[in-house]
């Protein structure tokens, strides 16, 4: 339906009806934008008594009075009373309006417009009343399309873009969804050659500053708020729906305004666009809070239980995005926040889990964690570096520890390794599990003792002979990695032990000439021999 530039019937487009194009305007031109409500004819000496504001008064004359200074007197009390115009017919009772009636009503911006005689009154009163009828219908017919629509995406809306693009295209304006903090969520142009321009410049003219929010009305049923245009910072006229959910501020709905005014409908498709997009928000948050229970539960029963995980447990990974063949390792996020969490400790833990959630869908890992007080745990797949994920989230009020890389089903292990962790981690830092083997295992601990020795001979101990390979190999480190040596003491051939060497290189992926893999040896070696 094409409503474009309609809007109600004014003085200047009755001038353009079949009856009125031989009439002429003279007095009050710029008063031609008033608003006809209706048409009434009145030949009485008192026509005031029969009219109403916004009535275009048509008369003959014949009751007008005939002395200049009382029909510049009534000329005052019509314009005052809020008549619309006043249609005289020529030349019968007037030739014409006298000069000075008609300079005094200039001054009013009183349109005067004088109509041939040979016009039938009833011809302009039917034309004006049936165009006024006319766009009453469109009206309502157009009041019924936006109330139609306004259903439509409010069951059908899969996000505040299709919110805003549609109120956008009802109202004929520009509509931005800013969040409270600044950021602009979502928009919609009406002249999409300027997005790019409006898009850059948004952000800046639109942002509040957290003293103003606090006086801006929370329930988005409140009026519209108008501010109008800054032409100095190029600010345009605009209209500002604040949008709320449980009394607290979400969204800020801005209606670029243009040239002309916003009708009355359209006021109201604000408002019920404000209401729903509160509504589509509350849902989200609810699914995301949905999400987030099944999340926690799900990471809880697999991480937290004391055996392999059941067939549900992997059935409910497969839906949520996990491969239970696949290895993980566990991750935790440590906040610099004090335990136990005050609300704004949790609304910043809150905050800092939705950019988690943001990092993992950019990295195609499924968005699934459970928050424990100043933690975040989650699961990193092994095609991603752990320190892809720091980069991301790097802060000088967070850490990130990570374990070492387990099969699905062996993640509790994993947790545990990670959890082992958590009193050397320090904040604006990431710390793998094995960068901390050395000084977990200087310091005594014996977890770090077993751990460290399950990640440097892992790779053996599933193999047949990975029992020999692994003493052939402490052997040789013991004896500073010498071959004769090591023969020696093992009493086999040289070159069996290089054939045993070139084995467990090739199994376990070992340099043997790197210093580091070498001090990994003797340290094995030590810390068997102490058990």
């Amino acid at each position: 339906m094409d409503m474009k530039g309609r809007r109600k019937m004014n003085l200047l487009q009755a001038l353009q009806l079949p009856s009125l194009q031989d009439a002429k305007v003279v007095a009050g031109a710029e008063g031609l934008q008033k608003t006809i409500r209706w048409v009434s004819i009145v030949d009485l000496p008192d026509p005031l008594s029969c009219v109403s504001s916004g009535d275009l008064l048509l008369t003959t004359g014949f009751g007008l009075p005939k002395k200049e200074e009382q029909l510049t007197e009534l000329i005052g009390e019509m314009s005052k009373c809020g008549l619309a115009g006043l249609g005289l017919a020529v030349p019968e009772y007037f030739t014409h309006m006298p000069f000075s009636v008609c300079k005094a009503a200039d001054e009013l911006r009183f349109p005067i417009i004088e109509i041939p005689w040979e016009v039938q009154f009833n011809t302009v009163t039917e034309e004006v009343l049936s165009s006024i009828l006319a766009y009453q219908y469109n009206l309502q017919e157009r009041s019924e399309y936006i109330h139609q629509k306004l259903i439509e995406i409010a069951l059908n809306a899969k996000d505040l873009q299709d919110i805003a693009s549609i109120l956008g295209k009802l109202i004929e304006r520009s509509v931005i969804v800013q969040h409270p903090e600044g950021p602009i969520l979502t928009a919609y142009y009406a002249n999409p050659s300027r997005s790019q321009e409006n898009q850059g410049s948004n952000q800046d003219l639109f942002f509040f500053r957290k003293e103003q929010l606090e006086h801006i009305p929370l329930h988005s049923l409140s009026k519209p708020i108008q501010y109008p245009a800054m032409p100095d910072s190029g600010l345009p006229a605009r209209l500002l729906c604040p949008i709320s959910v449980d009394k607290q501020l979400v969204s800020l709905l801005w209606i670029i305004d243009d040239q002309q005014s916003l009708r009355n409908m359209d006021l109201q498709a604000i408002q019920s666009a404000s209401l729903i997009m509160a509504l589509h928000i509350s849902q989200q948050r609810a699914l995301t809070s949905l999400e987030f229970q099944l999340g926690y539960s799900f990471l809880d029963s697999l991480l937290e239980s004391l055996s392999h995980p059941t067939p549900q447990i992997l059935h409910r990974a497969g839906i949520l995005g996990y491969d239970s063949e696949g290895k993980y390792a566990v991750g935790i996020i440590v906040i610099n926040i004090p335990t136990p969490l005050s609300r704004e400790s949790i609304l910043k833990r809150e905050r800092l889990a939705e950019r988690l959630k943001r990092c993992m869908q950019v990295l195609q890992i499924p968005p699934v964690f459970s928050l424990m007080q100043n933690q975040i745990v989650f699961l990193i797949p092994e095609r991603i570096s752990a320190a892809e994920i720091w980069h991301s989230m790097k802060d000088v009020n967070i850490s990130l520890a990570v374990s070492l890389l387990h099969t699905f089903k062996n993640a509790r292990h994993a947790y545990k390794e990670v959890r082992s962790l958590l009193p050397y981690v320090r904040y604006g830092q990431f710390h793998s599990y094995e960068d901390l083997f050395i000084p977990r295992i200087l310091m005594g601990e014996i977890e770090a003792h077993s751990g460290f020795l399950d990640k440097l001979f892992g790779p053996l101990r599933d193999h047949k002979s990975g029992d020999i390979l692994i003493h052939t190999l402490l052997t040789f480190a013991s004896m500073g990695f010498h071959i004769q040596k090591t023969s020696e003491t093992l009493k086999i051939h040289p070159k069996t032990l290089r054939y045993r060497l070139d084995r467990a290189i090739a199994l376990g992926g070992y340099q043997l000439d790197n210093p580091e893999t070498q001090f990994h040896f003797q340290l094995a070696h030590h810390i068997l021999q102490a058990q």
